[in-house]
């Protein structure tokens, strides 16, 4: 069973600028995923985990764009830049808005742990858990897992909190993320028993070194 005071609930990129027709970044399957991402934000507060809305926000001149979404990111108006033609496709949904108290983390790349301090704010906070929400599974919620599980994390994923430009794509990807380790469950499941059926693989990793090392100083 995972301590919840010792895990994190990840938000990745639920702002406008991914989820509204209006934005040439737009992700065909992300709003349909805000109420179950507003479901799991609220369980999450309620049973104490650490939150974190990890979001994107391009230069002006597009320096921090991937290469190979600069074409569309600059013919499209610019979207997820303050001083890009709609602003507002920065913020998110009202319902996945911050409050106080939560860390909002702004990414330059896919992984939520590319060119940020998130990694060294969830071990100040002592984490050792992470539950991700958001959009785009492919890109930017797989990379993250991955990275969390290559930097010792039991990760959480909640599918349908999560989207993709189309349900194969999804099915695929979280099935390869259920393979590696992740541990993917439902929005609903979430809600109603937390963390509570989460292995804490870490921890058992962690507890058979550690009786591995003592036998073998023993010796």
């Amino acid at each position: 069973m995972i301590d919840p005071s010792k895990a994190a609930l990840l938000m990745i990129d639920m702002q406008q600028g991914f989820i509204s027709d209006a934005s040439s970044l737009c992700i065909a399957g992300a709003q349909a995923s805000v109420s179950s991402c507003a479901q799991v934000l609220k369980a999450a507060r309620s049973q104490g985990l650490a939150i974190f809305h990890v979001r994107r926000r391009y230069a002006e001149d597009g320096s921090n764009v991937e290469p190979v979404r600069y074409k569309i990111w600059a013919e499209g108006g610019r979207p997820l830049c303050e001083a890009g033609d709609n602003p507002h496709l920065l913020d998110a949904p009202e319902s996945l808005a911050p409050i106080s108290g939560e860390q909002v983390v702004y990414k330059p790349r896919f992984s939520a742990f590319f060119g940020t301090a998130l990694h060294e704010m969830l071990q100040d906070a002592c984490i050792t858990t992470v539950v991700l929400i958001g959009t785009t599974t492919p890109n930017c919620i797989r990379s993250t897992c991955y990275d969390a599980l290559s930097l010792n994390y039991n990760v959480v994923v909640v599918e349908d909190a999560t989207s993709s430009r189309t349900p194969e794509v999804q099915a695929a990807n979280i099935e390869d993320m259920a393979f590696i380790g992740a541990h993917v469950m439902t929005a609903e499941e979430f809600c109603t028993r937390g963390l509570s059926q989460v292995e804490d693989v870490v921890g058992d990793f962690s507890a058979s070194v550690e009786a591995y090392t003592a036998a073998h100083n023993a010796s």
